[in-house]
Parts: C-alpha cells; sequence; structure tokens
C-alpha cells in the first residue's frame, strides 16, 4: 500500500506542477514557449486551476492515509 500512496503522492505533485503551468500560460504571465497556443487563452487557465485542485485533493489524500503504515 505505501507503494500506490508514493505513486499518488508524486502523480499529485506533478498535476499541481502542471496546473499552475497552465494557469501562468493561461493568464499570460508564462509567454513560455513562444509558439504555444495557450498562451494568453483564459480557457487553459480555468482548466490549470482545476488540475491544480485535483492534485492537491490527490496530495492530501495520499498524506493522509489511513493511519497505518
Amino acid at each position: 500500500m505505501l507503494f500506490v500512496r508514493i505513486v499518488a503522492l508524486i502523480l499529485g505533485l506533478l498535476a499541481i506542477a502542471m496546473g499552475l503551468l497552465w494557469v501562468g500560460q493561461g493568464t499570460g504571465v508564462v509567454m513560455w514557449p513562444a509558439e504555444s497556443f495557450m498562451l494568453a487563452d483564459r480557457t487553459w487557465a480555468i482548466r490549470g486551476a482545476i488540475l491544480a485542485a485535483v492534485g492537491c485533493i490527490v496530495v492530501w489524500l495520499a498524506r493522509r492515509g489511513n493511519g497505518k503504515s
């Protein structure tokens, strides 16, 4: 069960990082890469916020555990 918790934690952290990147690109704060279709498009900012929120929930659930190690 520890393996599943570690994998969930890693996936959750990656989802948070990717979601924050999407938010940055969607709001125009992060203009990288220059040829990206996501730049300054609010749709991607919303999708990124949702992905980051889901990542936070996954991290919280992975860290919460079931009381046993």
